[in-house]
């Protein structure tokens, strides 16, 4: 299977991707550790995005896109789980235009749904594992989640639009919501 989950920081998005190639196959194929490898190594891309990752700066889109095609590329990405990407609607029809140039179009989106204060809830967990400041945190959050919003967000309709969007309730239990994904994909294998 080919998918990609959607939804803001602290739906699950690292877990159920995890869950889904554990039960599907696949790899997860998740941003930030493809900026952060192509860092480390020193490719091209990489160190491009250095530049604005040290700065504290968004990557553009065309060095994501390309390290992440890329990696789609790799012979053991035949199914995969996107985590994290695409981010932006440019992100999104660049990833189409790839994947259909090479016969491999995208299978499902699965936007994971959950309300701000069961987020906020989540995401001050993280942040007190963490053992960081409740006023830092609470700026970080509201920030991400504004990004999400403006960034992200529209991308669910985008993909409502294509016919590929499932969406998920993530607010029950790890388990609850990874057999609620089961189910949707499941049922979207049936109907194909």
């Amino acid at each position: 299977m080919r998918l990609i989950l959607l939804g803001p920081p602290g739906a699950g998005k690292g877990t159920q991707a995890r869950r889904i190639v554990g039960r599907f196959g696949g790899v997860h194929v998740a941003t930030g550790e493809i900026l952060r490898a192509n860092a480390e190594r020193g490719t091209d891309l990489g160190r491009e995005a250095r530049r604005y990752m040290d700065r504290g700066d968004l990557v553009p889109d065309e060095l994501v896109v390309g390290m992440m095609l890329t990696r789609l590329d790799e012979p053991d990405a035949a199914g995969f789980v996107l985590d994290g990407f695409p981010r932006t609607q440019a992100q999104a029809k660049a990833l189409d235009r790839h994947l259909d140039e090479v016969g491999r179009p995208l299978d499902a989106v699965l936007s994971l749904e959950i309300g701000e204060q069961e987020l906020r809830r989540r995401l001050a967990g993280r942040a007190a594992e963490q053992d960081r400041a409740d006023d830092e945190h609470e700026r970080a959050v509201t920030r991400r989640l504004q990004v999400f919003a403006s960034e992200t967000a529209p991308l669910v309709a985008y993909y409502q639009d294509r016919g590929l969007l499932l969406r998920i309730d993530a607010e029950g239990t790890m388990d609850e919501v990874t057999e609620q994904i089961a189910r949707a994909l499941t049922d979207r294998q049936g109907a194909a």
